[in-house]
């Protein structure tokens, strides 16, 4: 039953409705409802949701949407009962009771709501009254009735990556639904997931936990085609590159949720190189990757001259490709690099002393344009200032650099970390990490694990679990979830990397 007011400048419509279901299920309904509602109807500015949680086995929901003007009648447009639909499908989802709000103290019910224009909570109360004035009128419905599979599809593809694993556990038909080619397909056009972090907890066994920041929870991983924890890790769009750290020939792609993989053919050029950096980048539309490797081997007998080679892999005819070779004159390689939109770039360090705020520079590389661009040497890149370490990372085909900022009197003790973003071949401060967080971490080396996707980045110590995450949209630091995972001798070393959670993506 539809219950309509009119309150210009926006149409609300309000539906009442009461259904058989386990108490267990609302946690997905929200979480998949908001998320679609908002990625698909941006015109609807207020959704509300009250139930009793006193009645187990019957709920009366109540939902409400408020629509801007634009919309001419709820009753005309086929987006209203598009949206109660989905949120009927999403009631049905809750995998788990524990996840279910409990009321305060003195409340009767549970009210959530999204509201994108922060409306004040006293604006609710006439909804409240619509709600208590229709109840009996109220009518019991079936799920899988009401919804076609194109729409579950379409609405589960907006749940977070462990949700959908527990929607498939509901029944048949959702299990065939989540593991359908047709389901895949909506999962990449859905927005990405926000990035996860891996956290390795021995060095000798490629296991340990990821980090998903939506539902703030740790989940155990075992990693597929990976001997130990201080292999050469890469990672773009739902796929991880690793590469050994003996022979360093040893490479192969996987999707760490899946577990599928791929192993690649034996890169070519130095067999043994002193250092390698490994990038990878994965079109988003096709699914082809791009993996680059610079070596770098000093020249026999002299410490100021270096080899550097780049060797490029193309997934489309799986074939290695050696696109330049040069000697670089008191620069070294080392094994940081990253693609962004199509240039590569990585880190060269200082052997030849001078000044602290040289030590480390930055080098581009055209990707597609390898013939034309001259000397390494014309493409470097000044850092901003005197760093211990530096991180680069690909942020939505932005490079971000996470350095660890040097004392002035003594360059190679840190003394903060700071971001920076790279801008037509300028760095752009973007935030230091605040000296509570920076204390957060107990004693800390000069340099760290960090890596970062899409607008999260993720700070690690090599010497404890500790996990903070700076968020490039709202400019905010937080620690993430403790980790289960505890120091147990003096020497330990943790480390990791973030990569972005998808299941329609295969090496």
């Amino acid at each position: 039953m539809w219950l309509v007011q009119t309150r210009s400048p926006t149409h609300t419509a309000s539906l009442l409705h009461t259904f058989k279901t386990s108490f267990t299920h609302a946690n997905l309904f929200l979480l998949g409802l908001r998320a679609y509602v908002s990625n698909n109807f941006p015109f609807v500015s207020r959704m509300v949701f009250i139930h009793d949680p006193l009645q187990i086995s019957e709920l009366t929901w109540i939902f409400e949407v408020e629509m801007e003007d634009q919309m001419a009648d709820p009753y005309d447009n086929d987006v209203a009962p598009l949206i109660i639909s989905s949120f009927f499908l999403l009631c049905f989802t809750m995998p788990n009771r524990s996840f279910l709000p409990t009321p305060m103290a003195g409340e009767t019910s549970w009210i959530s709501h999204y509201d994108d224009r922060q409306r004040e909570t006293g604006e609710f109360d006439s909804f409240l009254e619509i709600g208590e004035e229709g109840e009996k009128e109220a009518t019991a419905v079936s799920v899988d009735v009401i919804l076609p599979d194109d729409l579950l599809e379409r609405i589960l593809a907006y749940l977070p990556i462990a949700s959908i694993f527990r929607a498939g556990c509901v029944s048949k038909r959702w299990n065939e639904i989540v593991n359908s080619e047709r389901f895949l397909w909506n999962l990449s056009h859905v927005l990405p997931h926000k990035p996860w972090y891996f956290m390795f907890t021995s060095s000798d066994e490629p296991s340990g936990y990821a980090f998903d920041p939506v539902l703030r929870k740790w989940y155990n991983i075992e990693l597929p085609c990976i001997g130990t924890s201080n292999w050469f890790i890469a990672s773009s769009c739902g796929m991880v590159c690793f590469m050994d750290n003996d022979s360093r020939s040893e490479l192969c792609i996987c999707n760490p949720i899946t577990k599928t993989y791929r192993k690649l053919e034996e890169p070519p050029g130095l067999k043994f190189s002193d250092y390698s950096a490994l990038a990878i980048s994965v079109n988003r539309e096709s699914h082809s990757y791009t993996v680059a490797i610079v070596k770098s081997k000093q020249v026999p007998e002299n410490f100021f001259q270096w080899d550097i080679s780049i060797h490029i892999y193309n997934s489309e005819n799986a074939t290695w490709v050696t696109s330049l070779t040069e000697v670089l004159m008191g620069w070294r390689g080392g094994d940081e690099s990253v693609i962004c939109n199509g240039m590569l770039y990585f880190l060269v360090y200082s052997t030849g002393g001078g000044q602290p705020e040289n030590r480390h520079a930055l080098i581009a590389y055209n990707m597609s344009n390898r013939s034309s661009q001259g000397s390494l040497t014309r493409n470097f890149i000044p850092v901003p200032c005197s760093l211990t370490c530096g991180r680069l990372m690909n942020l939505k085909e932005k490079l971000v650099m996470v350095g660890g900022i040097g004392k002035p009197d003594r360059p190679d003790i840190i003394k903060g970390i700071g971001i920076w973003l790279l801008n037509d071949k300028k760095w752009e401060e973007i935030a230091r990490m605040p000296h509570k967080f920076f204390q957060g971490f107990g004693e800390f080396d000069d340099v760290f694990a960090s890596s970062g996707a899409d607008d999260l980045i993720y700070i690690q110590s090599y010497g404890a679990p500790a996990l903070l995450i700076f968020d490039m949209n709202h400019k905010q630091w937080k620690w993430s979830q403790k980790c289960p995972v505890a120091k147990r001798f003096p020497l330990q070393l943790f480390t990791g990397f973030c990569f972005e959670p998808r299941l329609e993506i295969a090496p």
